[in-house]
């Protein structure tokens, strides 16, 4: 599994509470300019609408700018594929408050691209700063074995 994008800022964000594979309804272009790693999930979200799941402000660049179709939007909306019994598991844990979908990477599997997306709880700000402590502490312990070792 190749990863083509990351949302390394929802691991920040969020305490993810579980992920999920699903497929991604994209159009030619969308695929080659995704295969080159030109796509953006930063600031992405997933919603369900009418039974059906959603993947909102996902930045998909055209693949050659110069040589594009008419009114081509790289931030449209698009449609994720899931099973039934899927959705509906999602609807259910997004009723209870606090709990959202969110996109963490897109990747290729068998060579279909995949969007693994999570159920997620926001983090509040002391939240944060106690994983930016963490992290400094692990990068400094990294340092002091790199030099001495």
């Amino acid at each position: 599994m190749e990863t083509l994008a990351e949302n390394k800022k929802a691991l920040f964000d969020y305490y993810i509470i579980e992920g999920i594979e699903a497929g991604i309804v994209l159009n030619g272009q969308e695929v080659k300019s995704i295969k080159t790693k030109k796509a953006n999930l930063l600031g992405s979200y997933a919603t369900i609408k009418n039974g059906e799941v959603f993947l909102f402000n996902a930045n998909i660049p055209p693949f050659q700018p110069k040589n594009i179709f008419y009114e081509y939007n790289p931030l449209r909306t698009r449609k994720l594929l899931l099973k039934k019994k899927e959705i509906q598991y999602l609807a259910s844990k997004i009723q209870q408050k606090g709990l959202t979908l969110v996109p963490l990477k897109m990747y290729t599997k068998k060579g279909k691209i995949k969007l693994e997306i999570a159920i997620a709880k926001g983090k509040g700000k002391a939240d944060k700063r106690e994983t930016i402590k963490k992290r400094d502490i692990e990068n400094e312990m990294r340092r002091e074995l790199h030099i001495r070792g």
